[in-house]
């Protein structure tokens, strides 16, 4: 075992083997060397992170939390008890968005609500890898079962609700009713923006969730078939214990908040555990995060998916946003000297 795996283990953070074969690195930083720290509305972040550490695993955790409760500062607070952790695994950091869709539904069939959105059926429980989205789009596998929750008009719509896990249907009366990830059917998620343009319809900086929505839409036969080049299907359960004002469940099964939760890997991030961002590109954000979430395409120690909130506006801000930066976890302060390597003290 090497040392930083042995780090790790004293730290009880094991990765799995794909994660722990190439070689990660642990730096501690001082406040002083994180860009916009003295500027960022601490309470704001302190407030999402009562949110769900009371649902960490470990007592060390589970003890700042408490103390967490009864802070007037915010920013002491994070600088007395945590260290900023940089943790590179070799790929660049890599910063998206996600949001909440809002899509037009109904509870039952017509003529324009034509595409249901479905629970899981046992047997895609207990497979380890169920039928394609193909099959289960095309096939009669899910008829007559009564597993349909809702029908939605539009099917690109309903794609992109699989990707983001979680969403809301605004139904012809005006009540709403929200869905949330329930499970998938074991297939690799591939990603459809990457096969347009291994295709050459458009070049990489060009792609975006919009662009690509108003191209399957332009083209229905060639749109439909691009869909399903991702054989990855979701599953949505009906939530009803969470408010209309509240945000959808996260990984911690509680509600995420807009611009402050980010969905990481779990591998190298603890879910509740407070984030520092840098992000770059056209419009930088710098601020303290909470991860609680976590998603099938977001691998990596430098790699986070901020959530945006809910509806069209949340939708365009989250699908634009592809930009580069730094990550750095705050960990308690004996977890974070714990990670480095033993010849680092």
């Amino acid at each position: 075992m090497t040392r930083i795996l042995r780090a790790l283990a004293i730290a009880g953070l094991i990765m799995t083997s794909k994660a722990a074969a190439s070689e990660v690195e642990y730096s501690i930083l001082e406040f002083s060397d994180l860009n916009g720290w003295e500027q960022d509305d601490h309470a704001a972040a302190l407030g999402v992170f009562l949110n769900t550490c009371q649902d960490m695993d470990d007592a060390d955790w589970r003890a700042l939390c408490a103390l967490a409760g009864d802070q007037t500062d915010a920013k002491a607070f994070f600088e007395l008890f945590f260290r900023p952790v940089l943790i590179e695994d070799g790929d660049d950091a890599l910063f998206t968005g996600y949001f909440e869709p809002e899509l037009d539904g109904d509870l039952y069939p017509s003529t324009r609500f034509r595409y249901p959105l479905y629970r899981m059926p046992p047997e895609a429980r207990a497979a380890r890898q169920w039928l394609t989205r193909r099959e289960i789009e095309t096939g009669e596998v899910m008829q007559g079962r009564g597993l349909e929750i809702a029908w939605v008009d539009d099917p690109v719509e309903l794609f992109f609700l699989q990707i983001q896990g979680s969403g809301r249907i605004r139904l012809p009366d005006g009540r709403h009713i929200r869905v949330g990830y329930a499970g998938a059917n074991g297939h690799e998620y591939r990603s459809i923006g990457v096969e347009l343009v291994r295709r050459g319809i458009y070049k990489a900086h060009q792609v975006s969730a919009q662009v690509i929505k108003n191209w399957v839409r332009r083209n229905p036969f060639e749109g439909s078939e691009l869909l399903h080049h991702n054989p990855s299907y979701v599953f949505f359960r009906k939530v009803t214990n969470v408010s209309p004002e509240d945000g959808p469940r996260g990984a911690m099964n509680r509600s995420i908040t807009a611009l402050r939760s980010i969905a990481v890997d779990k591998r190298f991030v603890p879910l509740g555990a407070p984030v520092w961002i840098e992000k770059g590109g056209a419009a930088p954000m710098r601020r303290l995060m909470i991860a609680q979430d976590t998603g099938s395409a977001i691998k990596g120690a430098q790699r986070a998916d901020i959530y945006f909130g809910t509806g069209d506006a949340a939708g365009r801000a989250a699908g634009r946003l592809r930009d580069p930066g730094r990550i750095l976890v705050l960990m308690p302060i004996q977890r974070a000297y714990a990670m480095l390597p033993v010849d680092a003290y």
